[in-house]
């Protein structure tokens, strides 16, 4: 497993992704269905969650697009 930032990779859900990303679920997901934006996992039957590593390499990525 890769590490990002020190940290132990681990599972964010919804409420986590938004604070991080500071973007809706809406947009994330219009994003997500255009390869914009990293995968939801899906946990079980009503729960979906993202690598925290996705996030963070995503949000990486922008930064150096600016």
């Amino acid at each position: 497993m890769n590490t990002t930032n020190s940290q132990i990779d681990r599972f964010v859900r919804e409420a986590e992704c938004k604070h991080l990303t500071g973007l809706s679920r809406t947009t994330r997901y219009e994003m997500e269905l255009e390869d914009k934006f990293p995968k939801r996992i899906k946990l079980n039957t009503r729960t979906v969650a993202w690598r925290l590593s996705d996030i963070q390499n995503w949000m990486e990525e922008r930064i150096n697009a600016a």
